[in-house]
């Protein structure tokens, strides 16, 4: 079941039509509390930024329909945590290394060979 359903019928002549269009491109142009006039009154809603649209283009029984659709979530998504700038990301830390050992000599290394 919708929540709430609009639908309203009725002839234009060519210049109501986009009248209707221009009222309706200036509503989204505007983006958030928009209000449209639809003949006898107005409809008041939300639009976001982003939207969904979908576009259908029938002929067929001697007639042309073009449908043009808009869609969006009911509910106001929450804002996004502004990213922090690179600039002022802390530096990675370098790890302190132990004290270099004291290198062993190559003599040192070689075992002297026993005498008997």
């Amino acid at each position: 079941m919708k929540d709430l359903k609009f639908e309203q019928k009725r002839s234009l002549s060519r210049l109501e039509a986009a009248d209707q269009l221009v009222a309706l491109a200036d509503a989204l142009r505007q983006g958030g509390e928009a209000e449209l006039e639809l003949g006898s009154g107005t409809l008041s809603l939300r639009i976001p930024d982003d939207l969904r649209s979908e576009v259908e283009f029938e002929v067929g029984d001697g007639e042309i329909e073009l449908e043009i659709e808009f869609t969006w979530p009911t509910a106001q998504p929450p804002k996004a945590p502004a990213q922090a700038a690179s600039s002022t990301a802390k530096p990675a830390r370098s790890r302190k290394s132990a004290p270099a050992k004291p290198a062993r000599s190559a003599r040192a290394k070689r075992s002297s060979p026993k005498t008997a």
